[in-house]
């Protein structure tokens, strides 16, 4: 027997039951997202497209999320490259706490806010004396994502930036670049594939965001109603947009999917 047989048959035997099993669970993911599009991708989908409703929801998560995306790499690059590569007092809190709001549900994230920001809240009154009403308008929206997308950014830039051995850094040090030299010139390119999966995941997890800005931002068209408050406000009222905001989500979705594959592929090699 060959040494590679095992290997080989082991690969190319498949058991009937887990085979079965997998055929179900794929069949029931797949089946509601095709009956989705074939709804959605009918004759009135290009007039209902760039009807203002669709067209409003789209600039407002196009807008909002992008905001939150610059705010997200200025913010958290910094700090993901500090938790990789410093050991200090507080970094398991530090990192915990970057790491929190992936775990909570969207509506405690959006209460939080609401008792920090809000016209009541902790930080809302000084601003609100400053002229400043940050909830229920773009601003919360902003924040509403930023919260609840910045940890998936924040946790694959720090997989990125402990990929590859420091050694390299030192290496630069020594031929004369300085730290900041260093960073744009060594560490950022090295690390880049990860930083830009980071910001593809946490784009993906803004633009499906719902509880947190629904409480803190509210559902104002044209203002703060981004795809998927508007998916749902047109599920009460007229179906035609929500079924068209959500064929275009699948489409989004399964491109950004796609990238992420990509990249990942570029990150293995």
């Amino acid at each position: 027997m060959r040494p590679d047989a095992g290997a080989s048959g082991l690969n190319r035997r498949v058991h009937p039951l887990p085979l079965a099993l997998s055929a179900v669970l794929a069949a029931f993911l797949l089946l509601p997202t095709l009956l989705l599009l074939l709804r959605g991708l009918n004759t009135d989908f290009l007039s209902t497209l760039i009807g203002p409703v669709v067209q409003d929801a789209l600039r407002v998560s196009v807008l909002t999320s992008g905001a939150s995306l610059l705010l997200t790499v200025l913010l958290g690059t910094p700090a993901a490259w500090l938790l990789s590569r410093r050991r200090f007092v507080g970094h398991a809190l530090l990192e915990t706490l970057l790491d929190l709001p992936i775990t909570l549900p969207p509506v405690v994230a959006g209460v939080a806010l609401l008792l920090t920001f809000g016209s009541q809240g902790v930080l809302g009154r000084p601003l609100a004396l400053a002229g400043i009403d940050l909830a229920f308008s773009p601003a919360a929206v902003v924040l509403a994502l930023l919260f609840t997308s910045a940890p998936f950014y924040i946790r694959t830039a720090r997989a990125g930036f402990s990929a590859f051995d420091p050694d390299i850094e030192s290496a630069a040090r020594v031929d004369g670049a300085n730290e900041r030299r260093v960073f744009h010139l060594v560490t950022l390119p090295l690390a880049l594939p990860f930083l830009l999966e980071g910001l593809v995941l946490a784009w993906a997890r803004s633009l499906g965001e719902f509880g947190a800005t629904i409480l803190f931002a509210g559902s104002l068209q044209g203002k703060t109603r981004t795809i998927t408050l508007s998916i749902y406000s047109a599920m009460e009222s007229d179906l035609r947009p929500a079924l068209v905001l959500s064929a275009v989500m699948v489409i989004f979705a399964f491109l950004l999917l796609l990238l992420v594959r990509v990249l990942a592929a570029r990150v293995a090699r």
